[in-house]
């Protein structure tokens, strides 16, 4: 009959992922009851890598430091690409080496460019 139909491939889901959640909760909850607490000043003070904090904790970042994290991972996506293309090269032949060529003219383009801009220069 249409509309009666049970996923019953499911079930055995179902189960993992609730005996996987009450796992993880069980274990928060645990953790809860069973830890120390002994709070004082010198252990809720904030810290950076074991040093006292320097400055205000709002402080703003410059930039240049997002635009180069950005370039990074536009410019390593060329390597991500580059390796599926390696593997499967005897099987692509000439248009698979053209392919890569103009993909890697126009990422060349790209540095280029952002390199005309100064967006390598950390001043």
């Amino acid at each position: 009959m249409p509309g009666t139909y049970i996923p019953t491939d499911y079930f055995p889901v179902l189960v993992i992922l609730l005996i996987a959640s009450a796992i993880g909760l069980g274990a928060l909850v645990a953790g809860i009851l069973v830890r120390p607490r002994r709070p004082y000043a010198q252990k809720l003070t904030p810290y950076e890598s074991g040093n006292p904090p320097i400055g205000e904790p709002r402080s703003q970042f410059s930039v240049k430091f997002y635009i180069i994290a950005m370039l990074f991972v536009v410019f390593d996506v060329e390597a991500v690409f580059m390796y599926p293309w390696a593997v499967a090269y005897d099987k692509l032949g000439i248009f698979g080496f053209v392919e890569m060529m103009l993909f890697m003219f126009i990422l060349l383009i790209g540095y280029i460019y952002v390199w005309k801009k100064g967006a390598f220069n950390w001043e």
